[in-house]
């Protein structure tokens, strides 16, 4: 082999350094420009440019935002929208990037407060503007009112997702109060549009909807004082009804917070499209004394013209790069296992430790005890609250089987729940006075708890403190978060009347904090959100957390449909998905440990199965699966994802596709829910390759068709297709394809 010169050796090196610092460069914001001539304020990012101007009247309104356009291409100057008639004026036409309630305001306001005066008009007009390290801040201001706004936007470099927050302060003498606030609004120029978003229940969520956009209002929301599962705080809206996976315009956004929130999709008279997104108005009211501000969530939105599969992707490299912690050297989720299933409330130190024994024998990485280890925890109805250790499951506290799981070769996890109390606790009887509730009114329960108030210095300080100690103590890696119930009676009367709705803010504000701190305190600890399922999934909490748990519903073909919604608004690579008994609890399902792991394999792989009743066909079985996920694990978590067949709907088939970032592995699922008529299942044409690579395949589980050649091109595998042979109910197939010239 000729090897290069020294010269040339560093000329190479020296261009990997380059090549590496740009790389690098691109996951940072991108710098806005400001042309002052035209008063026009402009970002452009990977392949968006976002635009707004500063019209005639002061107010700041959006200009355009779509695909990037040429440096020189004209973008003002702003014009404020003629007014109709009297019925229809200009400022409520006017597509502002912040509106206030007030002047001739009509449409839905980005903002709407009092001042103590009786003053609840607000009119804000363009102050100043200021960009530092990326980022840019724009002051608008009523300064007879004594308020300012100061509207920030960060814009990732290679995604183009721009990140929107507003900070208001009352820079008046008076006291005043906030009714509504949203993070932005977000405009999109004159068209038809329809809507697409997420609903669901417990067991049943991630249901994708799609309706027309027509004058009027659309409202996505949750009253329930966290993010909720009936609707999740994702959008995506694409011209006229025809945009699918790979054409269309589509603007898609997401909003970090965990708490109550709302989107409103509205269509004006003249077929101007606004969404506003922020802190839920019902029940919502924050007191600003002067010199105080609050300040929002940030709303982060994005623009592709390749369909709504492609702002899935870019949507998933924006959290795996920007949002999640650890970014892009966050670790790949292990292979876990936990023991809920196996033992409900019935755990003790023997028992772990079996199951501890059969799970490190079949490749798991990750051990969890669920539920019932502490307290007076011998059901749902006590101990919620008392995180000491049930001494008479575990003697000997927890080292014992923490040791034994390290021993195996696992890490070691807990279950906990530490935002809950059960009335029946220690906790409850010292301080009934720290959960939400009003004086002399009910405490309505769900699942038999109540839910602390952590808006509360001393309730949160007394979690933190709890937490902190068990990671101290313990040699624990992983802590499973659960949220079982919605808020109910939201009241704080350790507070005046006119603060108390400040809650639904310092709530969350507060448990961030909580989060954040463990994280510092504890760097190797990592998190899962979990609230009945998906109940709590968003990018506020994705920011402080190492993965979800999208449903409780574990039944393999229900959980198709659940990860297939997830999938548009969340990343693969944060969810969580198990291998549980057959039949399922959840319908009492009967299907093959094949299809339940292929199904699970999609996602962050974990059993939760009771591998004391696995036969030894069966571990064998579950041993070649998790093998298997191993070699292909980077890649359903970190690589692009393409749906190729969609199980909304109770379809009957599925099928997705996940390619590594660095293009030398694909990835194929699909499954036959149904067999009907002697159908053969569809043709899958794959997405992703490289036209001109060569692609060897190999068989997880299933079979291809007779003929399929061994090897063919990239151009082959996605123009003429894979054929599977599928016969019969709940078959699965999953198939690796590796590049044989990778370079």
């Amino acid at each position: 082999m000729n090897r290069p010169s020294p010269i040339v050796r560093l000329l190479i090196a020296f261009a990997s350094c380059v090549l590496a610092a740009t790389a690098v460069a691109r996951t940072e914001n991108a710098t806005p420009r400001y042309d002052a001539a035209h008063r026009v304020f402009r970002i452009d990012a990977g392949d968006v440019t976002y635009a707004m101007g500063v019209n005639a009247d002061g107010f700041l309104q959006t200009l355009y935002w779509g695909a990037r356009l040429a440096p020189d291409d004209p973008l003002g100057p702003a014009v404020p929208a003629a007014e109709r008639s009297s019925f229809d004026p200009a400022g409520s036409l006017t597509p502002q990037e912040y509106a206030g309630w007030g002047g001739a305001m009509t449409a839905t306001p980005a903002l709407k407060l009092r001042l103590d005066d009786g003053n609840r008009d607000v009119v804000l007009r363009y102050d100043s503007y200021r960009i530092d390290k990326g980022t840019l801040s724009i002051r608008l201001r009523d300064a007879q009112a004594g308020v300012a706004v100061d509207l920030r936007y960060t814009a990732d470099a290679a995604t183009g997702v721009v990140g929107r927050s507003a900070r208001i302060e009352n820079t008046g003498a008076q006291a005043l109060t906030i009714d509504a606030a949203a993070a932005a609004t977000w405009n999109l120029p004159r068209g038809d549009y329809s809507l697409r978003y997420l609903t669901g229940t417990w067991a049943g969520e991630w249901h994708l909807q799609t309706r027309a956009v027509t004058p009027g209002a659309t409202v996505l929301e949750s009253r329930r004082g966290s993010t909720g599962d009936e609707n999740n705080p994702w959008f995506a809206i694409g011209r006229g009804d025809a945009w699918n996976e790979e054409h269309g315009d589509v603007w898609f956004g997401a909003l970090a917070w965990s708490g109550s929130w709302r989107i409103q999709v509205d269509e004006d008279i003249l077929g101007q499209v606004r969404v506003t997104g922020g802190y839920n108005p019902f029940d919502f009211a924050y007191r600003l004394p002067p010199g105080q501000a609050l300040e929002t969530p940030v709303f982060y939105a994005g623009y592709t013209g390749q369909g709504i599969g492609a702002a899935s992707r870019l949507l998933h490299r924006f959290e795996r790069e920007r949002v999640l912690p650890g970014g892009t050297a966050a670790k790949l989720r292990p292979v876990l296992y936990n023991s809920w299933e196996a033992t409900e409330f019935k755990v003790d130190e023997a028992g772990q430790e079996r199951l501890a024994e059969k799970a490190a024998a079949l490749g798991v990485e990750r051990f969890v005890v669920d539920d019932g280890w502490f307290g007076a925890r011998d059901n749902d109805h006590a101990g919620l609250g008392d995180w000491v250790v049930n001494r008479r499951k575990f003697p000997n506290g927890l080292k014992p089987l923490i040791d034994k799981v390290h021993g195996l070769g696992m890490s070691f996890g807990l279950w906990v729940e530490p935002e809950m109390v059960n009335p029946d606790s220690d906790l409850y009887r010292a301080h009934p006075d720290w959960v939400l509730h009003f004086p002399g009114r009910q405490r309505s329960e769900g699942r038999h708890q109540l839910v602390l108030n952590l808006a509360r210095e001393d309730v949160k300080a007394h979690v933190l403190a709890v937490l902190d100690g068990l990671l101290k103590d313990n040699d624990i890696q992983f802590l499973k978060w659960d949220y079982n119930r919605n808020w109910s009676e939201p009241g704080w009367p350790q507070m005046s009347p006119d603060e108390q709705q400040k809650v639904y803010v310092a709530y969350v504000r507060n448990l961030y904090d909580i989060l954040r701190e463990l994280r510092a305190r504890h760097p190797g600890v990592e998190i899962e959100s979990c609230s009945g399922g998906g109940a709590r999934v968003d990018l506020g909490i994705m920011a402080l957390t190492d993965e979800v748990w999208p449903s409780d519903n574990t039944d393999p073909s229900d959980r198709l449909s659940i990860q297939d919604g997830f999938s548009y608004a969340y990343a693969p690579a944060t969810m969580m998905a198990w291998v549980t008994g057959s039949p399922n609890w959840v319908n009492a399902r009967s299907s093959s440990l094949d299809f339940r792991f292929l199904s699970a394999m999609q996602g962050g792989l974990g059993i939760g199965a009771n591998l004391l009743e696995w036969s030894p066909a069966e571990e064998a079985t579950a041993r070649n699966y998790v093998a298997a996920y191993k070699t292909i694990r980077a890649t359903v978590q970190r690589g692009a994802l393409y749906r190729l067949l969609s199980p909304q709907d109770r379809a009957p088939w599925s099928a997705t596709e996940s390619v590594a970032g660095d293009g030398k592995q694909a990835v194929l699922f699909a499954f036959q829910r149904q067999g009907e008529e002697a159908r053969p299942f569809p043709t899958l044409r794959l997405r992703g390759l490289d036209e001109k690579a060569r692609y060897r395949y190999r068989v997880i589980h299933g079979q291809v068709a007779a003929g399929t050649p061994d090897v063919a091109s990239g151009a082959y595998w996605m123009q003429r297709g894979l054929d599977l042979v599928m016969k019969g109910d709940l078959q699965a197939a999953g198939v690796i394809f590796e590049r044989t010239d990778a370079r």
